[in-house]
């Protein structure tokens, strides 16, 4: 996503609004007029020159010793507001269990293209790049993206949080889908087509080994002191977030005692009527990689629109979660900040979103094509602001958390 209006990014990497906009201009260009490529050459060689900087910076931030022994920090190129997209696929890439699967999918068999090919090609060609640093155009997972999903199919901002769920639900379908079409060749390949089926509810795929989590919801009847849950499995927790707080506290509030009463009274079934209870939501089972999203937009009434709420909300570098149910596993697992997607702006129609990522104990920032290299301190930056919470800012709006079990 690039900026619209009249912001501009208040801190960090030097965002290049220019380039996203001449490259926008250019595919116009070639689809609608139908200009050759000699425009385009000329842009990318002078791309290069950028890309070649900043590259050159970068490795010598780190240092030839420091440097990581196969690894590669490559930005992506912007393609017209495909920020939202660039952003979360940083994140993953530095979520390693999840990158080792998207890998391993690529060394299977060759499959149809779909969306977690494309992924996967694109993991590929930054993992198996000879150098170290430098830029990758993602062009094939985008036309993928917007051929599957019309969400996404435009140039307009779109909303990294939805991409996030669209992707890890998407390749879940897949794989589950795959996994459905291997059992029913087998039973085709033994003869057994006419065996019924052990349950038709799909199995778990990587993605769940990595994402899910279990909520279990807490119902008790003030009448009969009777106590009711059930449990629900999610891919990333949404919590409301309050001025100067922290994540821990949003954590809490997510799971505070709410009093069901007047016309949000509960149906009990011991009681066999509508009482007054009380409910709350615990964490039942903890993921291996926490996803945590801020919930920073928010619909005022008295503006008719969404707006930003730039609360400074800390977020540890390390994290334990409290709220946790009785009965669950590893109650004192422990958690480090992996990967943060920050949006920079105002509001949900005007901004921009960056990734930090912290990668073999140092930190870095990409910004679409730009990779620099940070200090742990400069996190803090991206908590949020103590002011105006409409303001221009750089917040932080999904954590990724990984467990160290």
């Amino acid at each position: 996503m690039c900026y619209s209006g009249m912001e501009s990014r208040p801190t960090g990497a030097g965002f290049s609004f220019q380039r996203c906009w001449t490259w926008l201009l250019l595919w116009w260009a070639e689809q609608k007029l139908g200009l050759p490529g000699v425009t385009a050459a000329k842009i990318l060689a002078q791309d290069q020159l950028d890309v070649g900087t900043n590259a050159s910076a970068l490795e010598k931030d780190i240092g030839p010793e420091q440097f990581p022994i196969n690894e590669h920090y490559f930005g992506l190129v912007n393609f017209g507001n495909t920020c939202y997209c660039n952003s979360v696929l940083q994140a993953l890439y530095f979520c390693r269990p999840f990158r080792e699967n998207v890998l391993a999918y690529k060394a299977q068999q060759k499959k149809k293209e779909n969306l977690l090919t494309c992924l996967a090609d694109l993991f590929h060609s930054i993992a198996t790049q000879k150098k170290k640093v430098g830029v990758i155009p993602p062009k094939k997972f985008i036309s993928r993206l917007r051929k599957e999903n019309d969400l996404f199919d435009n140039y307009m901002q779109q909303d990294a949080h939805e991409f996030l769920n669209y992707l890890l639900n998407t390749i879940a379908d897949i794989l589950q889908e795959e996994k459905k079409q291997e059992k029913q060749n087998g039973k085709l390949k033994n003869g057994n087509m006419n065996e019924p089926a052990e349950n038709n509810k799909p199995e778990l795929t990587w993605v769940h080994e990595i994402f899910q989590g279990t909520l279990t919801n807490e119902t008790r009847c003030l009448n009969c002191e009777t106590v009711s849950s059930k449990d629900e499995d999610f891919l990333d927790l949404s919590v409301d977030v309050e001025q100067n707080t922290s994540i821990t506290h949003c954590l809490r509030d997510f799971s505070n005692t709410e009093t069901l009463c007047s016309e949000q009274k509960y149906y009990c079934e011991t009681c066999c009527s509508k009482q007054e209870a009380q409910k709350r939501m615990r964490v039942k089972k903890l993921p291996m990689i926490l996803a945590l999203h801020l919930k920073r937009f928010k619909y005022m009434e008295q503006l008719h629109r969404y707006t930003k709420l730039s609360y400074r909300v800390v977020f540890p570098l390390e994290l334990r979660l409290f709220n946790t149910s009785s009965d669950a596993v590893n109650l004192d697992r422990m958690y480090d900040l992996v990967a943060v997607v920050v949006h920079c702006g105002s509001g949900p129609n005007r901004g921009h979103y960056i990734t930090i990522v912290k990668s073999h104990g140092f930190w870095l920032l990409f910004d679409d094509d730009i990779v620099e290299k940070i200090d742990a301190q400069a996190i803090e930056e991206f908590y949020g602001l103590t002011s105006d919470i409409s303001k221009n800012s750089e917040s932080g709006y999904i954590l990724f958390y990984q467990s160290r079990e």
